[in-house]
């Protein structure tokens, strides 16, 4: 059999909790001391110096640096906060911007409508607005919303901006296609409004590039006539109601033959941008 071994006496420890409460006291009684008898506890004071007032230094710092992070933070949020408010009101703004200028630009046009319509108030009229355009940069040729069950025929002059736009080729039922005099396939029978001398007006999508299109056939004998004057549709043409704003003279010069003048001629209608038209609902054959 093995010896016994004896087991080794535990050694008794204080707990912590009373070793807290012992220390506690004996600060307790030097601080007695310290204001009942007036002693001076250099040692006691030296230790606190050099260990518990670095400690609350210590606290106290980070209990700062912690408070103004805390604050900065804060700030930040409250920035954020406001720009993205302040981001919304900008969207909000843009946007009823758009809107105003869009109405500003319908008023625009609906003015110009009102006074074209003014201007050739002996024909009767219908405003129509354009839902498709041509793949150019111009409105050669564009359709309107309104058809035959409005009333629209084949021949209708259509006006816009300055003066005139074109005819009606093509009518469906809610619906008519419009060519306009810049097409290249277009001529109008138009004359000066000052001389009533003749000329035609001929439409030319590479010429309108720079602005204008192109006449031809004024007669050499026409003195009167020059750069500026304004030319309107006559009453010989076989399609166009007289007297409708053409544009005006922006260039001529002498045919080879010596007997023809031509040139070039700025529409008074923007071809660029076109959104409402007028529509005449009578015929050149019903106001004869």
């Amino acid at each position: 059999m093995s010896p016994l071994v004896k087991k080794p006496e535990e050694k008794y420890k204080l707990p912590t909790k009373y070793w807290l409460m012992i220390l506690s006291g004996i600060c307790v009684i030097l601080m007695l001391f310290t204001f009942v008898f007036d002693i001076p506890l250099r040692p006691l004071n030296e230790v606190v110096s050099v260990t518990v007032v670095p400690l609350q230094k210590g606290v106290s710092i980070i209990g700062e640096r912690l408070y103004s992070k805390k604050e900065l933070i804060n700030q930040v949020n409250t920035l954020v906060d406001k720009n993205n408010k302040l981001m919304q009101q900008v969207d909000e703004l843009t946007y009823e911007n758009n809107i105003l200028m869009q109405d500003k630009y319908e008023l625009n046009s609906l003015r110009k409508l009102y006074e074209l319509d003014q201007t050739y108030s002996d024909y009767p009229k219908t405003g129509a607005r354009v839902i498709s355009g041509s793949t150019g940069n111009w409105f050669s040729t564009f359709i309107i919303d309104k058809g035959s069950n409005d009333g629209m025929k084949v021949g209708m002059n259509v006006l816009a901006g300055g003066g005139l736009v074109g005819r009606i080729t093509e009518v469906g039922a809610n619906w008519s296609r419009v060519l306009s005099i810049i097409d290249d396939t277009s001529n109008v029978s138009c004359m000066v409004l000052t001389t009533n001398d003749h000329l035609i007006v001929s439409g030319s999508l590479s010429t309108m590039e720079n602005g204008y299109i192109n006449f031809s056939q004024l007669s050499e004998n026409a003195k009167d006539v020059e750069v500026g004057d304004k030319i309107v549709t006559s009453n010989i043409s076989d399609v166009y109601l007289p007297g409708i704003q053409v544009g005006n003279i922006s260039y001529m010069e002498k045919d080879s033959n010596h007997l023809s003048v031509s040139g070039y001629v700025t529409p008074s209608v923007n071809f660029e941008h076109i959104s409402e038209v007028l529509v005449i609902t009578k015929l050149k054959t019903e106001v004869e």
